[in-house]
């Protein structure tokens, strides 16, 4: 029986798996402490773990980064830098100090922390003797920078060749000191000022820091990387609990027609604006012979302007291990998490999104063949319309997304991710030995 503490983002991108990781530890009869924001106490003593609060101003909830003025006009590189530099880095000296207070009155074996959860950084550049094992989990595609891709953020395909990896290197570098710069630099004027060590890679390689780097999907759904270090570990995905007690609306016996079943989501985050994919969604299938189920992610649907058409329904939420069974095609603008349990289901894909890692999502849907990247976070109704009857109309796209959920089956996360804290423990423990 070990002791872990698991420290998470509130945000539902980033707690959701790791609440899944939590509960599974917990089953499996570890004692786990769960540092998170307040909203999720409830969820963490259910499964049987222990809760320690996280402060608001050391936390990201989905709620505040919408209050965030001036940030849903950005995009792209832009909003890349804007979100790692004041969403993940400014935190980082609270948060930091909240796991010092931790890790002093607590024997933890190991610790699993989100690889945007910056606080554990002056831990990783320092000395190790004094904490335990960390394993960093990323709720995001591995953006870590490789010989045979280009940089995190531009939605590059891969390029292996010797002038792929020409053009690989040079962008990468560009990236590294000018475009995603300003987000390096921060992380490390915070270091400074917190009397830690200045990083020795760049900050979204920063998860290699530690002992193991968990990335949550299949290798199938991710670039192939000849210089993979060989601590990070693909785990399959990490499927969020079963929800219990969803009512299902009146209209649901209607998914089970002959009309093939679209379902379009703009998240829980880049949804400020539904007019960038929901409303332009719903207007490119009034007229198709399919029916459209949008859902908007807890916006108020009245929010949703013009009249909806006769084969569209609209729910504030509907859980995906309950919706995606029914589900031909789900148009997305790329959120990580959503787009893996698509696959999961063996549903293909369109997907629009420009904003956080969706380009990083949306490139890996059109280079493993499960689905069409519109590339652009705004599409037409013309576009949206003929993506989603190629999807359907094409066996591809199908084909492909069922090749993956065949490898997702293959796989449990969060049982991977139990025997990778095992060896971490073992090994600290062979090095005290020693």
């Amino acid at each position: 029986m070990a002791e872990i503490l698991i420290a998470g983002l509130s945000a539902a991108g980033h707690s959701t798996p790791m609440l899944a990781v939590a509960g599974g530890l917990a089953h499996r009869g570890d004692r786990v402490t769960v540092l998170t924001g307040p909203r999720h106490e409830a969820k963490v003593t259910a499964l049987g773990a222990r809760f320690h609060p996280l402060p608001a101003d050391a936390d990201v909830d989905d709620n505040a980064v919408l209050d965030i003025p001036g940030r849903a006009e950005l995009t792209g590189l832009r909003r890349l830098n804007f979100d790692i530099t004041e969403l993940f880095i400014a935190p980082m000296p609270r948060q930091a100090a909240v796991l010092t207070e931790m890790l002093t009155q607590n024997r933890f074996d190991a610790v699993i922390v989100d690889s945007v959860f910056f606080g554990i950084l002056p831990f990783l550049v320092g000395s190790r003797a004094s904490i335990p094992p960390v394993l960093a989990f990323t709720s995001m595609p591995l953006m870590t920078a490789s010989c045979d891709t280009g940089p995190a953020g531009l939605g590059l395909q891969p390029a292996s060749g010797p002038l792929g990896r020409l053009r690989n290197r040079t962008l990468n570098a560009v990236s590294h000191k000018v475009l995603l710069g300003p987000s390096h630099r921060a992380a490390n004027r915070r270091l400074d000022a917190m009397n830690a060590p200045r990083l020795p890679v760049f900050v979204l390689d920063a998860g290699l820091l530690a002992d193991r780097y968990i990335v949550p999907t299949v290798p199938a759904f991710d670039y192939p990387r000849s210089d993979l270090p060989s601590h990070v570990r693909y785990v399959g995905a990490v499927q969020p609990l079963p929800t219990p007690g969803f009512r299902l609306p009146p209209w649901w016996h209607e998914l089970d027609g002959e009309r093939p079943v679209v379902h379009v989501t703009q998240g829980t985050v880049d949804n400020a604006d539904l007019g960038r994919l929901l409303e332009p969604t719903i207007e490119a299938l009034g007229g198709e012979d399919v029916l459209v189920v949008a859902t908007t992610g807890g916006r108020d649907v009245a929010e949703i302007r013009g009249p909806l058409p006769a084969n569209t329904y609209v729910s504030r939420y509907i859980p995906h291990d309950i919706l995606l069974p029914k589900v031909n095609v789900m148009v997305t603008n790329g959120g990580y998490g959503a787009v893996q349990r698509a696959l999961c289901a063996g549903v293909p894909l369109v997907v629009a999104g420009d904003t956080e890692d969706k380009p990083e999502v949306a490139g890996r849907v059109g280079w493993s063949g499960a689905g069409i990247n519109l590339r652009t976070g705004t599409p037409t109704p013309r576009a949206l319309r003929q993506a989603v009857r190629t999807v359907l109309q094409r066996p591809h796209y199908l084909n492909c997304a069922r090749n993956l959920q065949a490898a997702f089956a293959q796989r449990d996360g969060v049982a991977e991710i139990a025997v990778l804290v095992d060896e971490v423990i073992a090994e600290r423990r062979m090095k005290v030995r020693a």
